[in-house]
């Protein structure tokens, strides 16, 4: 199968390609050469921005079998691609995300309910409110272009090797560097994730179905925890790490950024929180998804992350000063 990778060099992506290679595909990459151009130096490449007048032209003329659209965010960009490549490819992958949904206000929440809208559909700033509604104009712009032949990946938090995000990969970190960890809420408190190498093998083998339509892409399979997901990274690591649960009301008393500045975690009292780890995937998983063990996971992210330079700026989780101070706080309140 002759595949197009819009992107393809950053995170998903490049696991995409990877797996798409291993299974004996032939690769094209679109992108700006700005990320990681070096990687795959004996793939084809053209070179481009989709979003200028022109950007696309380097595709204008081939063909391929399938194209995976894993760097679109703005309608207007998604349409123009879908549109030019409607005739050239028999299908299209768009990578969406689970935060196309109008809310997460209760668990359960599949591929039938509403999705968020913008009051100013023009808008095209990417911010934390604007991003969802976005992703699903994106989602109808292709399926407008290509009708019945557009797959839309709703993504949760996709983790592992080569995550550029640190919100996951602050956790098998921290307690690997062992001593009080300062954990939010509770040991019982749900989260959802999926191991990118996990995803991008379904997005393949979903393309080589020529599977259409929405679905809903986290995981794993059977509720997990986030004291699992640190008993995991304790006993991977081999650290003396030791867990300190800190209550809700005094996170927010001291100001603690949910989900970046503590990965994973969203307070109760938010109106979305009911649903936000909690989403159904069983239409993936009938369609193939499944997921590796959780240690796995931990083991090589672990690995992954020391090969980070010493100096690492991270973009997820408190700082060693920060922790220590809140969890001088917490044993003094």
């Amino acid at each position: 199968m002759k595949l197009l990778i819009l992107g393809g060099t950053v995170f998903l992506g490049r696991h995409i390609v990877e797996i798409a290679l291993a299974r004996g595909h032939t690769v094209t990459l679109f992108n700006r050469g700005q990320r990681n151009p070096d990687l795959f130096p004996g793939l084809e490449k053209l070179r481009g921005d989709r979003g200028a007048p022109d950007g696309l032209a380097p595709l204008q003329g081939r063909r391929w079998d399938a194209v995976i659209d894993p760097s679109g965010y703005v309608p207007r960009v998604v349409r123009a691609s879908a549109e030019l490549l409607a005739g050239a490819v028999e299908h299209y992958t768009f990578i969406s995300s689970l935060s196309v949904y109008a809310d997460s206000r209760k668990p359960g929440i599949d591929e039938t309910y509403p999705l968020s809208q913008l009051a100013d559909e023009a808008v095209e700033a990417v911010t934390g409110e604007t991003y969802g509604p976005l992703k699903a104009l994106c989602e109808q712009a292709a399926e407008r272009a290509m009708p019945g032949r557009v797959l839309n990946v709703r993504a949760g938090l996709i983790v592992g090797p080569h995550d550029p995000t640190d919100r996951f990969t602050y956790w098998p970190v921290r307690v690997a560097r062992g001593g009080e960890v300062l954990a939010p809420a509770r040991p019982d408190y749900r989260v959802q994730f999926v191991d990118v190498r996990d995803l991008a093998g379904w997005i393949v083998s979903a393309v080589e179905a020529r599977l259409a339509g929405a679905f809903n892409a986290t995981g794993p399979q059977d509720e997990a925890t986030l004291g699992e997901l640190l008993d995991v990274s304790r006993t991977v690591s081999g650290s003396d790490a030791r867990f300190t649960w800190v209550g809700e009301p005094f996170l927010l008393e001291q100001k603690v950024g949910p989900w970046m500045e503590m990965p994973l975690w969203v307070p109760d009292s938010d109106p979305d929180a009911a649903g936000f780890s909690a989403f159904d995937c069983r239409r993936a998983i009938a369609a193939g998804l499944t997921f590796r063990p959780l240690a796995e996971t931990v083991r090589d992210t672990l690995a992954w992350a020391a090969t980070r330079p010493a100096d690492h700026a991270w973009r997820a989780g408190l700082t060693p000063e920060r922790e220590a101070e809140l969890l001088r706080l917490w044993h003094t309140h």
